[in-house]
């Protein structure tokens, strides 16, 4: 085996983040955008998950008593009687939801199951679903996959509502391709959403198609309005429009070319909370539930005689460009980390924050 000199190992790495780093604010098209009919489908279905230890519905509940006596019945263990079941709190009845994605499915995919305690139950903790069938989110829906699997609780506070990965089969396969044989819409997802950002992503992919000496022609992409572009099919294209398809979709744009304002994405469920680019917050006094946060401008400097203090009920958010009279978002929480805010309260506060115009940035509460 022939050893690799460690210096030039360490160039090679150097070299390949290097490239990384340059291309770090590239995307494709096919990440900014979903044609249009592309959109996410929901199957859901009625199950029972067993194995509780004494946190299910109780047997007493015809409602649940019933689908528990017809699975043992096809089972081979029927149940004379309801009555049998009065004690029986193993089991629990729950709601079974699967979100497709816009891609579609075929048969014998996988995809993620969400589940929620329909009666009393208090936990799910140690269960797992036993075989359900999942139909279309309407009356009468055809079906569609089954459902079964371990449960996971993915938020200790609320054990009624888990996960199962992997939980949903498909056993009939869900279409959404488009007709795109002479033209097609491109839907720009809505955190991209803009008349600069559509424009931007259009020129780049007429750009990359006029570009091509065997691909002359008139431009292709259209902006209708600020998250819609029709995308015309060349004649040449429309016997077999999948290349071009193909080559729309995967055209490069560069983020920062965008001009897309910061924004702040909040998940209310996890508490995450992520932040891009540098967002500034307008000077103001922010009390929540005991808690005091004070933006000064400018920031204050610390002298022997006046030092800054720290305080377990109060922070200073300030900022050293006092031209813009702004305080940077970042400080303000650090300034949550340092009095250990709940990230419940930190997302009510920016919130109230943006609701009265002292965030500069996009809110997207999930």
């Amino acid at each position: 085996m022939k050893l690799i000199p460690r210096r030039l190992l360490v160039l090679g790495v150097g070299v390949l983040l290097t490239a990384f780093a340059s291309r770090s604010e590239a995307t494709t098209v096919r990440e900014l955008t979903r044609m249009r009919g592309q959109g996410e489908s929901v199957i859901h279905g009625i199950g029972l998950v067993g194995g509780l230890n004494g946190t299910g519905d109780s047997g007493k509940d015809l409602v649940v008593a019933r689908p528990l006596a017809q699975v043992l019945q096809r089972m081979g263990n029927p149940v004379p009687d309801f009555e049998e079941l009065r004690n029986s709190q193993s089991v629990a009845l729950v709601m079974v939801t699967c979100v497709i994605p816009g891609e579609g499915a075929e048969v014998d995919d996988r995809f993620d199951i969400r589940l929620s305690v329909i009666n009393g139950a208090t936990s799910l903790e140690g269960g797992e679903l036993w075989v359900a069938p999942l139909t279309a989110a309407v009356p009468g829906g055809e079906l569609y996959a089954f459902a079964q699997g371990a449960i996971t609780i993915e938020d200790p506070e609320t054990p009624t509502v888990a996960r199962v990965r992997g939980g949903a089969r498909m056993v009939r396969e869900i279409v959404t391709t488009p007709d795109v044989s002479s033209a097609f819409d491109l839907i720009v997802g809505k955190n991209y959403a803009g008349w600069s950002s559509a424009a931007q992503i259009a020129g780049q992919i007429n750009q990359q198609y006029l570009l091509t000496t065997r691909k002359l022609g008139n431009q292709v992409a259209t902006v209708l309005n600020e998250r819609t572009i029709r995308i015309t099919v060349p004649e040449q294209e429309r016997a077999n429009p999948a290349a071009f398809v193909g080559d729309v979709l995967s055209t490069e744009v560069n983020t920062s070319m965008l001009g897309l304002p910061a924004m702040v994405v909040v998940n209310t469920r996890s508490g995450g909370i992520v932040v891009t680019g540098e967002v500034e917050i307008d000077p103001a006094v922010i009390t929540h539930r005991g808690l005091t946060i004070t933006t000064t401008t400018p920031a204050p400097v610390p002298t022997p005689n006046q030092p800054i203090v720290e305080s377990s009920t109060w922070a200073a958010v300030g900022t050293n460009t006092s031209e813009s009279g702004q305080s940077r978002l970042e400080d303000l929480l650090r300034a949550f980390e340092q009095l250990d805010v709940p990230s419940k309260d930190q997302i009510e506060i920016l919130q109230m924050l943006h609701r009265a115009g002292k965030l500069h940035a996009r809110l997207v509460v999930e």
